[in-house]
């Protein structure tokens, strides 16, 4: 497995994936994909409010598209 931060990849053992994880590096498996996140990460409070308000869209598109198939399906019985 590997530990990855920015620009910096260290192959590592299980003994030492909590250290690195600590020190804010993500651990990747052999395959590249993320087993674990590294601590400290932060997202700003705009990207936060931005996504807020996507999955707020997005929720309110996907009920409305649910009532307008259920709605499909009753006219064609």
């Amino acid at each position: 497995m590997k530990a990855t931060k920015g620009n910096k990849v260290y192959t590592i053992d299980e003994t030492q994936k909590a250290m690195y994880q600590a020190q804010g590096y993500d651990i990747v498996d052999e395959e590249g994909k993320i087993i674990q996140y590294g601590a400290g990460k932060t997202v700003s409070y705009e990207e936060y409010k931005a996504l807020e308000e996507k999955i707020t869209k997005l929720t309110t598109e996907n009920k409305k598209l649910k009532d307008e198939i259920k709605e499909l399906k009753k006219g064609a019985n």
